[in-house]
């Protein structure tokens, strides 16, 4: 229990961070679903205690996701209730916790590193691009929304565009202030004295902001925000009442496929969107730990049960209070356990209180967590590194900011899978040109490696060699040789007969060869 407490002092103040964060975030994806708001605070509260204890994610921070909103908007309008559509949220929990006992988290570990740094960065920017209206006192989309088209009707830039007509003088001094705050505090304050260390500036800046809110609200300064620009949490005026918040799935439904189909598409996303926040958690963890994948999905798949049972959205590991947790400071589960009973406790006992934290004031912590998430050195690095770590990193960016997580993960794969077999293709022989070697005299050396990617390549030499040539293939450096590209070497053997070409094999012996792809 003291090892599981040892970095109490960090992870407390970033657990309430992570918390402050985490509450508009959980109501914004519940409105955008079409659920009740308070299924988003029971999805965040599971999400912190219940996978937050069972994860061996250091830093990662699960809760409702964006990304799963447009299928549980779906859903629920194909099952008719609510309360149906919990019992899918069930079943994704079920397959997700089997995917984990078959082993299937080894998937994130073919996730290219470029498309990961450029699925940070590009999160990044979005959360700036996305809480720029916010700063303004423009709250038409909702907290959380990380996709191009937004169901306002506007997109990520449009809503920008339209600024002019929508600012809030309040917002905007609260956005000032929280912004000089948490700059101040970052770069003189806690290089000062410790004590500035164990208060954070994210705290004071959420404090500050409830005491504008307060004095506009008490008539004493006469700037005021509307309803729509603060938190709001919904409040129950008893205990019963609070509890009457939760609901009981429909388990009448049981016999319904539609609650099977929704469950396993739920369960492949969340699933997918889970491992790629491991990864790009773990990048950017400064202690570079390795979440164990399998059990996350373990994790996830009964965070899912869990949440499904007492009325809550569906869960995934996300990576915008991930971020947030590492960039204020927290170095264990903990943190992320603790902000899911910090929203349980809050949402009990002060919901009144949270309701006059300015979403301006988020925005500045916000674009803080952002610009950790996308610095410029990162561009810098990625740039040296070659086109072909660069164009990936690149593209998975604009992706991202142009379509959604998913698509633009989707899209940066592509291309880093186009370089990969470009490599291959390239890779596949050597075909060194020695002043030894008579005319019309080839030779190939083949790579260690030598897999069904290479098929290409080495045909392609082969139909360039000459009539009446004299052809060495030399295996002495391959270890292992695909069955397809055996085929294609046995096959020339015959072609090359008919056009005159001798053809001598070197070191095949001893190659392993399969047939597995």
């Amino acid at each position: 229990m003291k090892e599981f407490f040892k970095e109490f002092k960090n992870d407390l103040p970033a657990s309430i961070i992570v918390f402050f964060v985490a509450v508009p975030l959980c109501l914004g994806i519940a409105l955008a679903s079409g659920a009740p708001l308070f299924a988003g605070i029971i999805a965040g509260i599971v999400g912190g205690i219940v996978v937050g204890s069972a994860s061996g994610s250091t830093l990662g921070v699960s809760g409702p996701a964006a990304g799963l909103a447009v299928i549980v908007l779906s859903a629920i309008g194909t099952l008719g209730s609510w309360e149906a559509f919990l019992l899918a949220v069930i079943f994704a929990g079920f397959i997700q916790l089997l995917a984990g006992y078959l082993k299937l988290g080894m998937i994130a570990y073919y996730f290219p590193s470029s498309v990961i740094k450029g699925m940070l960065a590009g999160i990044g920017l979005l959360i700036i691009l996305k809480q720029i209206p916010h700063a303004f006192g423009y709250d038409a989309d909702y907290e959380g929304d990380l996709n191009f088209n937004q169901p306002d009707g506007e997109n990520t830039f449009s809503e920008i565009l339209h600024l002019s007509e929508h600012i809030t003088p309040a917002a905007v001094i609260i956005t000032l202030i929280s912004m000089f705050i948490l700059i101040l505090w970052d770069v003189v304050l806690t290089k000062k004295h410790k004590i500035f260390g164990i208060l954070s500036g994210p705290l004071v800046a959420v404090f500050v902001g409830i005491a504008f809110t307060y004095l506009s609200q008490a008539g004493l300064i006469d700037l005021s925000l509307n309803a729509q620009q603060v938190v709001n949490i919904p409040i129950a005026d008893s205990i019963p009442a609070f509890f009457n918040q939760f609901s009981v799935p429909d388990f009448s439904q049981w016999n319904n496929p539609e609650i099977y189909l929704i469950g396993f598409v739920m369960a492949v996303v969340a699933s997918l969107e889970t491992l790629l926040c491991v990864e790009a958690t773990d990048k950017i963890d400064p202690d570079k730990r390795i979440t164990p994948t399998n059990r996350e999905l373990k994790a996830q798949g009964l965070g899912n049960i869990v949440s499904g049972f007492i009325g809550g959205l569906p869960i995934t590991q996300v990576i915008v209070r991930s971020s947030a947790n590492i960039a204020f400071g927290g170095k264990t589960k903990l943190s992320a356990i603790l902000h899911g009973f910090f929203l349980l406790l809050s949402a009990i006992a002060l919901p009144g209180l949270l309701n006059m934290i300015p979403l301006a004031t988020l925005a500045a912590i916000l674009f803080i967590v952002g610009f950790k998430l996308a610095k410029p050195v990162l561009f810098k690095q990625m740039y040296k590194l070659g086109w072909e770590q660069f164009v990936p990193f690149v593209v998975t960016i604009v992706a991202i900011l142009l379509s959604d997580l998913l698509k633009g993960i989707g899209i940066g794969m592509a291309v880093a899978i186009f370089f990969l077999l470009r490599n291959n293709f390239r890779n596949a022989f050597q075909n060194p040109h020695t002043a030894d070697l008579a005319a019309h005299e080839y030779r190939i050396v083949l790579a260690e490696e030598v897999t069904f990617l290479n098929k290409g390549s080495i045909l392609d030499r082969l139909n360039k060699i000459p009539a009446n040539s004299r052809v060495v293939i030399d295996g002495t450096k391959s270890k292992f040789i695909h069955y397809d590209v055996k085929e294609i070497i046995d096959n020339y053997k015959i072609h090359a007969e008919k056009i005159g070409v001798t053809l001598e094999l070197v070191g095949f012996e001893e190659i392993q060869t399969s047939h597995a792809t």
